[in-house]
Order: C-alpha cells, then sequence, then structure tokens
C-alpha cells in the first residue's frame, strides 16, 4: 500500500512539473525574411562571393590554359624546359587553391564577413526571443525551421510574430 501510494505521489508530482514546463516556438527562416537587414547583409554576401569566385575561376583558367599548352608543347620540349613547365603549372595550381581557401575556407574572408555582417542581427533576435521567453515564462523556445523532428505544432505557441514586433519589424 505504501509502495503503490509513493508511486501514484511521484506520477502527480512529474504531472505537475510537466505542466509548468511552457514551450513556444519561432520560425527564424520567417522571422529573418521580415527583417530588412537581413536581405541587405545577404546582398552583400552574395556580392563578395561571385567576385572572389570570378576571381578563383579566372586563376584556374590559367592553370587549365598552361596546361593545354604544355600538352601542345611538349613534344619540342627539352627534359628541363619540361619540368620547368610542369613546376609553373602546379605553382599556379596551388596558388588558385589558396586563394580558394582564403576566401572560402573555414576561417576565409566569407566566413569573417558572414560572422561579421550576421552576428548582430542574430544576437538582436536571441535576445528578443530570451525576453520574451522571460516575460511569458518559456522554458523552452524552439526553432521549427531547423527542428527535424518537429511533426505537428499548434500554430498558438508560434511566437515568431511576437520577435519581429519586439524587433520593431511588425505590428
Amino acid at each position: 500500500m505504501k509502495k503503490t501510494l509513493t508511486i501514484v505521489f511521484l506520477l502527480l508530482a512529474a504531472g505537475l512539473t510537466a505542466n509548468a514546463q511552457r514551450f513556444a516556438l519561432i520560425d527564424m527562416e520567417y522571422i529573418l525574411k521580415n527583417i530588412p537587414a537581413y536581405e541587405r547583409a545577404n546582398e552583400q554576401l552574395n556580392q563578395s562571393s561571385k567576385k572572389w569566385q570570378s576571381e578563383v575561376d579566372q586563376l584556374a583558367e590559367e592553370a587549365q590554359a598552361m596546361y593545354k599548352n604544355y600538352q601542345s608543347e611538349s613534344v619540342f620540349l627539352s627534359e628541363e624546359q619540361k619540368n620547368q613547365k610542369e613546376e609553373e603549372i602546379i605553382a599556379k595550381e596551388k596558388e588558385t587553391a589558396e586563394l580558394r581557401r582564403k576566401y572560402f575556407g573555414p576561417e576565409g574572408e566569407l566566413y569573417k564577413k558572414r560572422e561579421s555582417l550576421m552576428k548582430p542581427i542574430q544576437d538582436e533576435i536571441y535576445n528578443a526571443v530570451k525576453e520574451i521567453a522571460d516575460q511569458k515564462n518559456y522554458s523552452v523556445v524552439v526553432d521549427r525551421a531547423s527542428a527535424v523532428s518537429i511533426v505537428f505544432a499548434t500554430p498558438s505557441i508560434d511566437i515568431s510574430n511576437d520577435v519581429l514586433a519586439k524587433l520593431g519589424y511588425s505590428d
């Protein structure tokens, strides 16, 4: 009897604790689409990326042209000249790879630019979400855009518009 009473008490306590937690959802994609600064930052990133990619492509084309010339001239070249041409081609390919890494690598220019443009926007959104969560006693706020495991969520717990309003981008 005592054991049954303890189990019932624990189940009731667990049920009350679960009910006390409040959850909310945000749709980060929706929020970002409604922030003009994000669109401008994205456009700047795209322009820089295209510019840098064209520089990398130009070097790659130069290396390819050097290789084609080498293939057509190789029958007329001495071993020493062949080795020199091969080294020049390899140096051009290395230069291309280095430039690609400089611009697009893990610590490259694109990463740094994205960080400098996007971090302030993300921090602003995070602070707005945190304020709303504190005000409305939400224990957890989940991003539905990145939470693959959410199958269904009632729209009443989506606070995306509240976040936009807090940031000054909505009614």
